[in-house]
């Protein structure tokens, strides 16, 4: 029976040591986690670059310019393509006897669909303005590659013709001059893709805010082109 309440009371004994052990162990985290919490968040907040500090350190420009292109893999942004039937037309004219005779016209014309690609340069300048939450980007002036027609799929007419002036001669000059005469047609269509190319690179540069900027969703972009107000790229 002396045993028994002995092996008893050495349990109680053990219990209450158990106890204050796990107490004391759970003061010393309490007293010691305000200290690590305040360090991690200290770490936390040394960590969060926001897109207002980018603008008064200067950076956002040069990091913009380095890592979109890294990002898109190219130093261009192609953000549209174009596909029109044109009909490009050429009226040859020429004279006899330094000008004295003039003799009938002869008016050409290609027909083809046309290929245009439109983009911009990340490695021209770009200008951020930060008004709230509305990053104002400016971005360089829209540019064209060079048009591509399928030589497949011209078809050459004649529209007005005459027995004194060499037709064949007047399809060979349009067909000399379809590239030149294409680009011209690409700079007149710019206006077509202007707003498609402000949507694009609006979501582009938004994308890039949020992957950079701890804070980049909460800023909305609106863009506007280096050229707009003078004559298309």
């Amino acid at each position: 029976m002396i045993d028994g309440r002995r092996a008893w009371a050495a349990a109680v004994v053990a219990i209450a040591l158990i106890a204050a052990g796990s107490a004391l162990y759970v003061f010393r985290s309490l007293t010691k986690a305000p200290g690590e919490m305040l360090d991690k968040g200290r770490e936390l907040a040394g960590e969060i670059r926001r897109v207002a500090e980018a603008f008064r350190t200067g950076t956002l420009v040069t990091r913009f310019a380095s890592e979109a292109t890294r990002l898109n893999g190219t130093s261009r942004f192609q953000f549209a393509e174009l596909l029109q039937s044109e009909i490009f037309e050429r009226t040859d004219a020429t004279t006899l006897f330094w000008g004295q005779l003039e003799l009938p016209d002869v008016i050409v014309e290609a027909r083809a669909p046309v290929t245009y690609t439109y983009f911009v340069d990340f490695e021209k300048p770009w200008s951020f303005r930060l008004e709230g939450a509305i990053l104002e980007t400016t971005a360089p002036g829209i540019e064209f590659n060079t048009p591509a027609l399928d030589p497949s799929a011209i078809r050459y007419v004649v529209q007005k013709g005459s027995l004194l002036r060499d037709e064949a001669l007047a399809l060979e000059r349009l067909k000399s001059g379809l590239t030149q005469l294409s680009r011209v047609r690409a700079r007149e269509h710019v206006p077509l893709v202007r707003d498609t190319g402000r949507l694009k690179i609006a979501e582009f540069v938004e994308r890039w805010l949020r992957e950079r900027f701890e804070d980049g969703a909460a800023h909305r972009v609106r863009v506007r082109f280096a050229d707009e107000g003078q004559s298309p790229a």
